[in-house]
């Protein structure tokens, strides 16, 4: 929850006034609107429940992308089902696990076809490769990336373990 946390505070927004129940004036900050999260399925929704849990009402969709075989390099896209107009939207990509990238950057072809500039995509992650951090920024040096810990070795099948089906 964490990650996505710091991947909200890099979201834009503005300062807002409110008068509180009692009447006193509380000075704080409200998201710009046009906010979105797109989930890589099946591990990205793991981050789904921290992003609902800070934002209930920001809306997310999916991408379903698969690769033949543990260490292929082609992925293919099976699912994308976006929220509207999401070219005009700041995306806050989840994926917990980068160990080659390949996924994500078929991610960011996907929403490139919708559109969306990359300098509008954050890519929540948990853990990152160096090697896969070097593929992702070398094709989209525009990309943010929020993770926890950056290294040479990375959990393997986080989804099977998270949903329990491994």
């Amino acid at each position: 929850r964490l990650v996505v946390e710091e991947g909200l505070n890099q979201l834009p927004y503005e300062n807002v006034c409110v008068t509180t129940p009692t009447g006193h004036s509380y000075q704080g900050i409200s998201f710009l609107r046009g906010n979105c999260g797109v989930s890589v399925m099946r591990s990205g929704e793991a981050m789904e429940r921290g992003l609902r849990d800070c934002c209930r009402s920001m809306r997310i969709g999916k991408i379903l992308i698969q690769k033949a075989k543990e260490n292929d390099v082609d992925a293919k896209v099976y699912y994308a089902k976006f929220p509207p107009n999401i070219e005009n939207r700041k995306v806050l990509l989840m994926y917990p696990i980068l160990g080659t990238g390949i996924t994500v950057l078929k991610a960011l072809d996907v929403l490139r076809t919708y559109n969306v500039p990359i300098e509008n995509v954050i890519l929540l992650t948990l853990f990152v490769s160096p090697q896969s951090l070097i593929n992702v920024l070398t094709r989209n040096p525009a990309l943010r990336i929020v993770t926890s810990e950056i290294h040479p070795v990375v959990p393997s099948h986080f989804g099977q373990r998270y949903f329990g089906t491994f």
